[in-house]
């Protein structure tokens, strides 16, 4: 057996960082780093670096850093031990068993091992149902809904049968029953003595996996018509496993389609999704209800920041589609709108229309604003100057989500013409609003801090085998010189002095937030290679500097003692002095 800490050192000599990043986040090199667009929060200019020989990515905007096993972490929101694994799974890194850090560490890793073994086992569970005589009608529907066989396979599409029982009976040797009611595939009433039976009866399942592929929840589609039946469609409840609002239905089929293709077709629902992949649009997802959220959008965005949404053209669909598309707008998307005639969702539409008139529709997709301006036009009378004034506070939220002025420009003369509004006035009503909003943006202020200063940090927190010998150089001259006393950075030194040459992560210190960005802006943001040389002269500079401000303390002794000897030729000669030294000092910071 192997700990969690060696099977970390295994993977981290193995994995790239960049490679590993670059899965989720578009990444540019640019001098020594690689930049993209932070994935932890909304930014218009990158700010995210990724430093290849330090193996550490830090955003200058947010703020958040660390290493390859804490950016998958927090991308997937996933223990330390799932994203050991995944990163090992995307290296193909063959893993030794492993031994658990905590009691609560083993037992959180075995419930979500067999929560998923679960899920893969039911969904065969429903696989195996249609095909019986009994799945005669869910086979039917499936196949009047235009879904082969092979597109069944291929979406594991099963049945769960009428019985409340089956499933229970097929899971109780090898399963708890407090794990069953953890699963979410199983009911339960309080009063019958926690007998518990299947969540899903008579219904048509669609497995829902996250976007490795692995089965977490189901949608069941009911076969019944009376009273009883339930909702059409019911879904698995939040379990340990789930979270509506983060999974996007397809994205594991979809997601190298999406990125060889560079964009995505998001539609409503399961059926909409399985109909629209089905006829050759293989980059396309649906969002589990009816808009999506901020935890979707970013999923999204980590493949592609270009989509076409097709939701209905209903009122609910198109409120749907306003919600969605200014929460993409937020972030940054480039979007379209595919519109079909009404009482059309993609499914039917593709059934009676066929696979060139969706193709049609969707190479026609206007762009965000096209389509809310002819929805304007479409819900205003703008040939009234009360219509027109409702049309513009309608369309108003959405350009303020727009960050570029030049765009905003062109927005407003765009609509401008279509509404028939002196376009002048348009932009004075669009700048207005934008004044009144009060966006504040706050910036971190840099520490000053001399170059020499700057070397010293980068060799005492160097962690590449060929800057060891610097590293040692770097942390005897803080121990035994003090250098770093009286420093901008002095708290971090010190940090960094006490965690010693054993110290593999200085991101992972526990530092001050101050503390932890200035270590990012000096370490991820070098131009210059680190040498001997450059360390020798920089401590050299350094213990220059602790020179002078040795002399300066003493100087500043030697006034008050003057002052108060009433010594007026030792007073002028020490605040001469004095003033050389700051000189000296202030050249000795460039």
């Amino acid at each position: 057996m192997t700990s969690g800490g060696d099977l970390a050192q295994i993977v981290k000599q193995q994995a790239d960082i960049v490679r590993v990043v670059g899965d989720y986040v578009p990444l540019k090199p640019r001098g020594m780093n690689h930049w993209g667009l932070c994935p932890f929060h909304q930014e218009k200019t990158p700010s995210f670096s990724v430093h290849s020989g330090r193996q550490w990515f830090h955003c200058f905007g947010c703020g958040k850093s660390g290493d390859v096993f804490t950016f998958v972490q927090q991308v997937e929101n996933i223990s330390f031990l799932e994203a050991l694994r995944l990163i090992a799974q995307k290296l193909d890194i063959k893993l030794p068993k492993m031994k658990y850090s905590s009691e609560h560490e083993a037992d959180d890793a075995k419930l979500r091992a067999q929560l998923i073994e679960m899920h893969q086992r039911a969904c065969a569970f429903f696989e195996e149902q249609l095909r019986k005589p009994e799945a005669a009608q869910a086979r039917q529907y499936l196949s009047g809904r235009g879904l082969s066989e092979e597109t069944v396979r291929e979406f594991h599409i099963g049945f769960a049968p009428d019985s409340g029982f089956l499933l229970k009976d097929r899971f109780k040797a090898d399963y708890s029953e407090e794990l069953m009611r953890q699963s979410g595939l199983f009911s339960w009433k309080e009063s019958a003595e926690a007998n518990i039976y299947s969540r899903f009866r008579n219904r048509i399942m669609f497995p829902i996996a996250n976007d490795q592929g692995k089965v977490i929840a189901f949608t069941g589609r009911t076969m019944a018509t009376d009273e009883k039946a339930g909702p059409k469609y019911l879904n698995s409840p939040e379990t340990p496993l789930y979270s509506k609002s983060r999974v996007l239905f397809n994205l594991d089929k979809a997601k190298e389609a999406v990125r060889k293709l560079g964009y995505a077709i998001i539609v409503e629902g399961q059926m909409d999704c399985i109909s629209v992949y089905s006829a050759g649009y293989k980059n396309v997802i649906a969002s589990s209800g009816t808009a999506f959220t901020e935890a979707q959008v970013r999923l999204l965005g980590r493949f592609t920041k270009k989509v076409v949404v097709n939701f209905d053209p209903d009122t609910a669909g198109a409120a749907a589609t306003d919600r969605s598309l200014g929460m993409l707008l937020e972030e940054e998307f480039e979007i379209k709108v595919l519109r079909l005639e009404t009482g059309f969702d993609p499914d039917l539409f593709i059934r009676k229309r066929g696979i060139e008139a969706y193709n049609k529709q969707l190479m026609q997709a206007p762009g965000y604003f096209d389509y809310l301006v002819e929805r304007a036009l479409a819900m205003f009378p703008v040939r009234t100057p009360e219509g027109k004034h409702k049309a513009v506070s309608y369309l108003l939220p959405h350009v303020h989500r727009v960050s570029s002025r030049i765009v905003r420009e062109a927005l407003a003369g765009d609509i401008a013409q279509k509404l028939g509004i002196d376009s002048a006035v348009l932009r004075q009503e669009f700048r207005s609003a934008a004044a009144s909003r009060g966006v504040a943006k706050i910036r971190a202020t840099e520490l000053k801090i001399s170059p020499a200063e700057k070397v010293l940090i980068r060799a005492a927190s160097a962690v590449e085998p060929k800057e060891r010998a610097m590293r040692a150089t770097a942390l005897r001259a803080l121990a035994e010189e003090r250098l770093h006393e009286g420093m901008s950075s002095e708290a971090l030194l010190q940090a960094i002095l006490e965690a010693g040459e054993d110290m593999d992560d200085p991101m992972s210190l526990p530092l001050e937030e101050a503390d932890r960005n200035l270590l990012a802006e000096v370490v991820m943001k070098d131009t210059q290679a680190l040498t001997e040389e450059l360390l020798e002269g920089s401590l050299e500079s350094l213990r220059h500097r602790i020179q002078i401000y040795r002399r300066e303390r003493e100087i500043k002794r030697g006034i008050i003692e003057a002052e108060r000897s009433n010594d007026p030729m030792t007073l002028l000669r020490l605040k001469q002095e004095k003033l050389e030294l700051d000189r000296k000092l202030a050249a000795a910071m460039s």
